[in-house]
């Protein structure tokens, strides 16, 4: 990866790292609220799936320990997508 590619991967791994946060937030949210913070909560989904789409992106374009890191973060926040959606909120 060039130094433009290096800088535009971590950039997308610190948004992913914050739409995870936000994302771990609302779900602890919603399970202490229920139906209290529906827009918030789509609103965390929404950028767990923009990020997880830009985590692929980047991956294609990195050198394999790179791809690794973006794989993992990719399956971390394919995994925390997966507890909102059966998580009652």
């Amino acid at each position: 990866m060039g130094i433009t590619d290096r800088n535009f991967g971590q950039e997308q791994v610190q948004q992913a790292q914050q739409a995870y946060d936000y994302a771990v937030q609302q779900l602890e949210i919603g399970m202490r609220q229920e139906h209290f913070n529906g827009i918030e909560y789509s609103e965390a989904q929404a950028g767990l799936e923009q990020a997880i789409m830009q985590l692929e992106k980047v991956e294609n374009l990195a050198n394999l320990e790179n791809r690794d890191e973006f794989n993992r973060l990719r399956r971390q926040l394919t995994k925390l997508q997966h507890q909102m959606i059966i998580t009652p909120h």
